[in-house]
């Protein structure tokens, strides 16, 4: 579960009582398709005949643009989960990430979500004593893509949901990891 049970109103568009604009909303969901797209080769190299993560991303994208309506984006987030739900490990994780990227259009705080999965994947693909720094640096190559605009948000909302998002944005400790 990577949802909050208290919703922080600036991760609610303001056509549901919140204060996120549809600008930030939409720089949102594309830094969530960024960072499922950055991990995708490693379901891919699995399932290469099974472009569900695939089109989740590019529907997320294709929202943005208004190709798309959330509930189609949304959708292709569902399909990408599904595609995920039989496998295990790196290949599991890329796949949730791309879903819960299209999953941005209808909850923005969907875009964790993606991050998060996305950090697990590549911890998961690689050997167990490398696992922490190449969390880390993936951690650190998602907030460099961050839009400036929507940057203090997401970070701040990385400290408020670390735990309930298994942790990766931060060490037990509390302090940021990358």
């Amino acid at each position: 579960m990577i949802l909050p049970e208290v919703r922080d109103p600036r991760l609610v568009t303001i056509r549901r009582g919140g204060t996120l604009t549809d600008a930030d909303h939409h720089l949102l969901a594309l830094w969530a398709a960024t960072c499922a797209e950055h991990v995708l080769d490693l379901f891919e190299t699995i399932q290469p005949g099974d472009d569900r993560p695939r089109r989740a991303i590019e529907h997320a994208r294709a929202w943005v643009r208004s190709e798309v309506p959330m509930m189609v984006s949304r959708a292709a987030g569902g399909h990408a989960m599904g595609a995920a739900r039989p496998l295990r490990g790196a290949a599991r994780f890329a796949a949730y990430a791309a879903g819960q990227a299209a999953c941005v259009a209808h909850v923005p705080e969907h875009d964790l979500g993606a991050a998060a999965y996305a950090i697990k994947a590549v911890g998961a693909a690689v050997a167990s004593a490398e696992r922490e720094e190449a969390m880390r640096r993936e951690c650190q190559w998602q907030r460099d893509q961050l839009p400036a605009r929507v940057r203090d948000l997401v970070l701040e909302d990385q400290e408020r949901r670390n735990d309930i998002c298994w942790s990766v944005f931060a060490g037990h400790d509390g302090q940021r990891s990358c």
